[in-house]
This record gives C-alpha cells, structure tokens and sequence, in this order.
C-alpha cells in the first residue's frame, strides 16, 4: 500500500471508530466518516465499500490479540488449563471486548451475518476444542457462544446486568456444560 493511502487508511479508521463509539455504528453514514475523516468518498469507497467492512477492519486487530491469547498465552486463558477453565477465561475476556467494542461488533455480527465472520469460526473452533468429553459437542458450541452475540449483550447491559453478574452467570454455565458427563454430573 501507497504511504499516502496507508495515511488515509488510518484516518479513516480513527475517524470512523471516534463516531461509531459516540453515536453507535448503525447512526453513521460513510459521508460522516469520509468528513470526518478528511478524505473524499472516492477514496474512502476504494477502500471500504460500507460500514460494516470498516467496522471489521477496527476490529480485527482486537480480535486478532485475543485470538494469540487463546493460542499461546499464559492458562487459563492459553493452553494448558482445564477445559472448564479455558471456557470461563474466553467467556471473560469476551465480555472485556464487547464491553470495549459493542458498538463495533453490533455493525459486524448481527443476525446470520455472526455465523459468517472469520473471527465467529475462529471462536467456534476454540470452544468446540473444549467440548472433547462432552456428548453431542458440535450440537452445543453455537449455544454455548449464543450468550456473545453483541445484541444478547447490549440488551443484557440495558436491563441494568452489569459484567460482573454476566462474569458469574457465564462462569456458571461453562462449568455447569463441562462437569456433565455422559448425561451425569
């Protein structure tokens, strides 16, 4: 990438994640963020073709650090905790991103568009590979992710649940899932 377009690059990812934290990704349109941005729309279209791929772009970097944690970070988190473990950390830090970044996820991952993101398989991956000793594991991974979806989220927080009660309620439900054996506790 030119140095020129790497710059604006960069100034339309600041501009965009300023406004879409402040108003909600859904209340900006592509000529808010190309103004406040300071380029033309040609060059922001060139890049990004709508919202949702700018969001994207804000995100992956988030996404992509907590994915090197999952892979090779210190347990409980990384590798080397047990499953239940594991899921309670990816739950919390999980909560710690959407807590950070709802309003990006919520222009990225809402309805049927969640199950098509890269980062929505990555996360599938890592909790299935936790659901080795449970019966039936792929019938309960997209469960077991269903409480992350951003609008789950976001309606949780509205309702006045704070991330500590989300915290224990998700802590309960992983270790509830992975202590079930064979259909006994």
């Amino acid at each position: 990438m030119r140095a020129d377009a790497a710059r604006n690059q960069e100034k339309v990812l600041a501009a965009a994640e300023q406004l879409f934290a402040t108003r909600g990704a859904n209340d900006v349109t592509m000529d808010d963020i190309a103004k406040a941005a300071g380029v033309g729309r040609g060059t922001l279209y060139r890049r990004f073709p709508d919202r949702a791929s700018i969001a994207v772009a804000l995100l992956d970097s988030h996404e992509q650090e907590l994915q090197a944690r999952l892979l090779g970070g210190p347990p409980p988190l990384g590798p080397g905790a047990p499953p239940a473990e594991r899921l309670t950390a990816f739950y919390d830090a999980m909560l710690v991103l959407l807590d950070k970044h709802v309003h990006l996820v919520l222009g990225t991952e809402v309805g049927a568009s969640r199950f098509a993101t890269g980062a929505y398989g990555f996360w599938r991956a890592h909790v299935r590979s936790l659901l080795s000793d449970v019966d039936d594991p792929d019938a309960i991974v997209d469960v077991l992710l269903a409480p992350l979806a951003p609008d789950v989220f976001q309606h949780q927080r509205s309702l006045g649940i704070s991330l500590d009660r989300q915290r224990s309620a998700l802590s309960q439900l992983a270790t509830g899932v992975l202590s079930w054996r064979g259909g006994h506790p």
